[in-house]
């Protein structure tokens, strides 16, 4: 695939190759400028320099086309994540901790992925792949607290399936309001990973999971 430099509009030009990845690529730019709603199939299809028609050889409508982008924007999500996690190492608290610096580096570096994700109102049930790239990246953080809680004495422990989901949306949370990088980002007076590591604390130390000081 080969593009040219900005053409009329502003939009690349897609001279031949791989006419899917050049509808991704323009996807993802339109989803950077207007967010996952604020444009039509033939847009894309304008941004990426071919016809009207053309998308219609990959993607059965818009609808298809943005759940190929945020099934990719999974992917690439669960694949951070599972980096940070790394084996639980040095020791699975320490490790969870960077999934949710990996959490918020996502959502500032990749916003228009995290849109797609997140913003598009697709149902996971009309698309296969993406609702298993979901499953996937969310059996990342599954699995983690899997390990943590199966460390605590058996008359102590939470259900994992419980502890992922609060922790889930602490960090979608956060990332949402304080880490995207997007104009949407809301300004707070601490750093994201600082809120994230202080909320994680206290809902630890709430299940008796980590120590309250005393």
């Amino acid at each position: 695939m080969s593009w040219s430099g900005p053409g009329r509009g502003g939009r690349r030009g897609y001279h031949h190759g791989n006419l899917r990845e050049a509808l991704i690529r323009a996807a993802l730019d339109l989803i950077a400028a207007k967010g996952p709603a604020g444009f039509t199939f033939a847009e894309a299809a304008r941004q990426a320099g071919v016809s009207a028609a053309a998308p219609y050889r990959h993607f059965r409508d818009r609808d298809a086309l943005m759940a190929d982008v945020a099934q990719r924007g999974f992917e690439q999500f669960e694949a951070r994540l599972a980096r940070a996690w790394n084996g639980g190492v040095p020791n699975p608290l320490a490790a969870l901790q960077r999934m949710g610096n990996a959490y918020l580096a996502f959502a500032r570096e990749e916003p228009a992925y995290f849109s797609a994700m997140f913003e598009s109102g697709l149902a996971a049930g009309h698309h296969p792949g993406l609702g298993t790239a979901q499953e996937r990246a969310f059996a990342v953080l599954r699995n983690a607290c899997d390990v943590i809680v199966a460390e605590q004495p058996a008359g102590r422990r939470p259900p994992s399936l419980m502890m992922a989901l609060h922790i889930w949306a602490l960090s979608h949370g956060i990332a949402s309001l304080f880490a995207r990088g997007d104009a949407a980002r809301r300004a707070v007076p601490m750093d994201p990973e600082e809120l994230l590591e202080a909320g994680t604390l206290v809902y630890l130390q709430g299940l008796g999971i980590v120590d309250t000081p005393r």
